[in-house]
């Protein structure tokens, strides 16, 4: 991912250096190479699992994640820490994603993808915890599957909420300030979400509804 375009040297020796944000923030501001990369290095898996989900699109969200970051490089002097960095990346990736998604609106594109190479990025939370055996690896890979396909038949903005509530695991505030919409219309959309990803589920596990 970008997080290769840059030269990150002693991994320890970095992240003690720059173990304090706005240390890490000064240091890109000053064009330090190895503190952007230190700063790709912690939000690239962050970035790239989240445009997964929402884009059901592994090739995609790598190329969206080169976007996000090009963003964050181009617009981090202008970032004043009204909210926590992590956020700011957040509200990037949601807007790419979400202006990615009305562009294939707009030309009907089918969304249709290998749905493992998305679920395999990173642990479904939605999905049953724990691993004791081979069997349970199998049972629980076959179920981020149904997550994934379920969460690809929501609407976007009910799929946008849920992944960041319940995979990312953002407050209610925090989603509103990612995606720039109120957080009374952010507890509907999770309300209205939760209902049709539960249908959606049944649907892609075969269960009658």
């Amino acid at each position: 991912m970008a997080s290769r375009e840059f030269t990150l040297g002693s991994g320890d020796s970095l992240v003690a250096s720059f173990a304090d944000e706005a240390n890490l923030l000064a240091a890109c501001r000053r064009g330090d190479q190895r503190a952007f990369g230190e700063l790709v290095a912690r939000h690239e898996r962050m970035v790239f699992g989240l445009a997964a989900r929402l884009l059901g699109d592994a090739e995609e969200a790598q190329d969206l994640s080169q976007e996000v970051f090009l963003q964050v490089f181009r617009r981090l002097s202008r970032f004043r820490g009204q909210s926590a960095l992590r956020t700011w990346i957040y509200r990037i990736v949601v807007n790419l994603c979400r202006n990615r998604h009305r562009f294939w609106n707009r030309r009907a594109r089918d969304r249709s993808c290998a749905l493992e190479d998305v679920t395999s990025t990173e642990q479904v939370k939605l999905s049953e915890p724990g691993v004791s055996s081979p069997y349970e690896l199998a049972r629980r890979a076959e179920r981020s599957r149904w997550v994934q396909s379920a969460l690809l038949r929501l609407k976007f903005e009910h799929r946008l909420v849920l992944v960041l509530r319940e995979i990312e695991g953002l407050s209610c505030q925090e989603i509103a300030s990612a995606t720039g919409v109120a957080i009374g219309t952010v507890k509907s959309r999770l309300a209205r979400g939760r209902d049709a990803f539960r249908v959606q589920l049944e649907r892609a596990e075969g269960r009658p509804e």
